[in-house]
């Protein structure tokens, strides 16, 4: 019987297999992850953290033997649980820490059964490099068109329009999953956690890696951190020497279209308080307490239309003054309806 074993590839998103297959703990995996992995831990959390234990205070042979009969017990599971039905032509690509023993006490019993399996060189810490190597170079690559404009004025509809249209467009909010303001962090059904900055940074790079680098990116300003998440360097510095499109519509519409847009914050009053506390110091007891009447009010437009003039535009205008140099057009409107963003798509893009 002749042995076989896996094949080992550096890391690339062009690699293709049938599946990736992430078998460190599902702390690791949390943390980050090559998007699109699933995880199949050969040694879960409290597993790793007593073999480890076993490995400082009694002896690495005792360690050893512990780990091998608990990684041969959930590879034993997970071949019944999640391989047993895949047929000759499946080909997974097999990653942990470093390429090492975990990944490859699942890649060789994979292979002997008679799959095509290739194991990630290196592991996730060489593919954490590729990722930070790659953000720091890649984004220079590319130029940009980046819309701004007063909070509620369409900027992140506008981008969905362009989307839709078929330009290429980079939405740093959704990846961060926050709109990059103190009422910002996205809501469905609860509250949604932020990915971690590594995690954000995969995504960021998957993104990259599907732009054809002849085409401009479309692009909504940002600060340089959206909620707990940083952009990378590289790409703060393009966006600063980008062209600028600066979005216009009346205060009264965008008051309007916020009520909608952050619905969940009006039936979640609570909440909303205890956000509008770190805004205290700054504006201090009787403002912070004006905008808590007008909420047990339900005075919402009154509620909005202060914070966007007390707050949320003068922001924007320090922030203005930083780049104004850069605005390009001004694209001024009435109403958010997709016919009108649709016909503003084609009049910048004929502007061009």
């Amino acid at each position: 019987m002749t042995f076989k074993s896996p094949i080992f590839v550096k890391f690339s998103f062009q690699e293709t297999s049938t599946e990736i297959i992430d078998v460190r703990s599902e702390n690791e995996f949390a943390e980050d992850h090559i998007p699109g992995a699933i995880n199949l831990p050969v040694l879960h959390d409290e597993e790793r953290n007593t073999v480890g234990t076993i490995y400082k205070q009694v002896s690495a042979f005792e360690a050893k033997k512990l780990g091998a009969s608990l990684v041969c017990k959930n590879i034993y599971q997970q071949i019944y649980q999640h391989f047993i039905n895949k047929d000759s032509s499946y080909s997974p690509l097999i990653y942990c820490w470093r390429g090492g023993q975990r990944s490859q006490s699942l890649a060789v019993i994979l292979t002997q059964i008679g799959w095509r399996v290739k194991v990630i060189e290196g592991g996730y810490k060489k593919y954490r490099s590729y990722v930070c190597k790659q953000l720091k170079e890649l984004p220079l690559r590319f130029n940009y068109r980046v819309i701004s404009g007063l909070t509620g004025t369409g900027k992140t509809a506008f981008l969905h329009c362009l989307k839709k249209e078929g330009y290429q467009v980079l939405d740093l909010e959704k990846i961060a999953n926050h709109r990059g303001s103190l009422l910002g962090q996205e809501w469905e059904n609860k509250l949604q956690i932020q990915p971690s900055q590594k995690y954000f940074d995969s995504l960021l790079l998957q993104e990259f890696n599907q732009f054809d680098i002849n085409k401009p990116i479309w692009i909504e300003s940002e600060s340089y951190k959206i909620g707990d998440v940083y952009l990378p360097e590289s790409l703060w510095k393009k966006m600063k020497q980008s062209s600028y499109f600066e979005m216009l519509l009346p205060l009264e519409i965008r008051v309007e279209g916020l009520l909608k847009e952050y619905s969940y914050l009006t039936e979640n009053t609570e909440i909303l308080k205890d956000k509008l506390q770190y805004l205290k110091s700054r504006y201090g007891y009787q403002k912070i307490s004006q905008w808590y009447d007008w909420i047990d009010k339900k005075a919402w437009q009154e509620l909005v239309k202060d914070l966007l003039i007390t707050h949320y535009d003068p922001a924007y205008k320090r922030s203005l003054k930083k780049m104004s140099k850069n605005i390009t057009k001004k694209i001024e409107l009435f109403d958010l309806s997709c016919k009108t963003l649709t016909d503003i798509v084609t009049k910048v893009n004929t502007s061009l």
